[in-house]
């Protein structure tokens, strides 16, 4: 590798999330902003959240109810 022309790792770079959660990781900044988190992310956390508008959820569900059931 060339000398010189490498950033400067730092390996305690703060993370901080919207939601509040800070942790440290690497990188070659030294703070690090992110709008979503392993925390707030609803895979991680197992909460999901549904939007539902003029009802198109219970649309959706009632249409498809017996649709295994047919085969």
């Amino acid at each position: 590798m060339k000398a010189d022309i490498h950033p400067k790792y730092n390996t305690e770079a703060k993370v901080t999330c919207v939601c509040g959660n800070t942790f440290t990781t690497g990188s070659i900044l030294k703070e690090i902003n992110v709008d979503i988190c392993s925390s707030c992310h609803p895979f991680f956390s197992g909460q999901q959240k549904v939007l539902d508008t003029e009802g198109r959820v219970e649309k959706f569900k009632k249409k498809y109810a017996n649709f295994y059931k047919k085969s």
